[in-house]
């Protein structure tokens, strides 16, 4: 499970339907499981999605069994790239950052 950070205002964009629809436009396909929402990609198995608050959201993937071809898994990676910065507002870049600077404080 990871956690991500939502840019400051950005909820607006996800709430609602609205990160529904935008996993539907990035995997091509999505249904609800409880709180979650869930997609599979690729190599992905599973891509589960909450939000936990205006702030933060929850991915969890699972990869298929067996042997994966590189470009299938580089490929899917893109994907879930992405769809998080889509649904973040902070690209991989700056996940990364904020991620580096958290560890700093032993968050």
């Amino acid at each position: 499970m990871v956690e991500y950070d939502i840019k400051k205002g950005w909820f607006k964009n996800i709430e609602g339907d609205l990160l529904r629809n935008m996993m539907d436009e990035v995997f091509g396909n999505v249904s609800e499981k409880g709180d979650s929402l869930v997609s599979s990609y690729g190599v992905l198995e599973s891509i589960t999605v909450r939000v936990v608050s205006k702030d933060k959201m929850e991915v969890v993937t699972a990869n298929k069994e067996g042997k994966m071809a590189d470009e299938d898994i580089l490929n899917s990676k893109r994907k879930l790239n992405v769809f998080v910065e889509k649904a973040t507002g902070f690209d991989a870049k700056a996940r990364m950052k904020r991620a580096q600077e958290k560890a700093k404080k032993g968050e």
